[in-house]
C-alpha cells in the first residue's frame, strides 16, 4: 500500500529541513572543534562515545557501528587519533582477533577542554534552528531525545 502523496510529501519536506539542520550543526561545530582544539567532530565524537563506555574502550566495529561509519572510515580516523596520542589501541584479552580502541589519558584531557565549546556551541545551533517554525518541532524532538537514555554499543569480552 502506497502512501498519499500529501504524506509522501510530508516525509520528504521533514527530511530535507532534517538535513539542513544537521548540516548546520556539522558545520558550525567542525569549525569550533578545529579552529581551538585541532579535532574533526568525528574525532570529537569517538572520543565522546569511547569515554562513556565502560573501560573506556569498545571493538573496531561496534565504534564503526556507534559513529555510523564503515570500516574503513573508522581505522583512517583510529589511527589519526592513535597518531596524536588521544587513543591506543589493544588486543581483547578473550578473543585474539578482537582490537579495542580506548581513550588515552591526553585523549580525556582533550575532550575534557573541546567538551564546554562544543555543548555551548550545540545549543547555539539549536537554539536559532528553534526560532524557524519549520525547524521548532525537530529542536523540541531532540530536546526530547535527551531525557531518553541514547542505546550506545557496550564493549563485549
Amino acid at each position: 500500500m502506497s502512501l498519499p502523496d500529501d504524506e509522501v510529501e510530508a516525509q520528504v519536506h521533514g527530511w530535507r529541513l532534517l538535513a539542513v539542520l544537521h548540516a548546520r550543526i556539522e558545520a558550525r561545530l567542525e569549525r569550533v572543534l578545529e579552529a581551538e582544539y585541532e579535532l574533526s567532530v568525528s574525532e570529537y565524537g569517538v572520543l565522546e562515545l569511547l569515554s562513556r563506555q565502560e573501560g573506556y574502550h569498545l571493538r573496531m566495529g561496534q565504534l564503526a557501528t556507534g559513529m555510523a561509519l564503515s570500516q574503513s572510515a573508522t581505522t583512517r580516523l583510529v589511527n589519526r587519533l592513535e597518531d596524536r596520542g588521544l587513543l591506543a589501541r589493544h588486543l581483547c584479552p578473550t578473543d585474539r582477533r578482537g582490537i579495542y580502541s580506548e581513550v588515552t589519558p591526553a585523549g580525556f584531557a582533550l575532550l575534557d577542554r573541546a567538551r564546554p565549546a562544543h555543548n555551548a556551541t550545540l545549543g547555539e545551533v539549536l537554539a536559532e534552528a528553534s526560532l524557524n517554525p519549520e525547524m521548532a518541532h525537530l529542536v523540541a524532538a531532540i530536546g526530547a531525545a535527551e531525557a531518553v537514555p541514547i542505546a550506545t554499543p557496550v564493549a563485549t569480552a
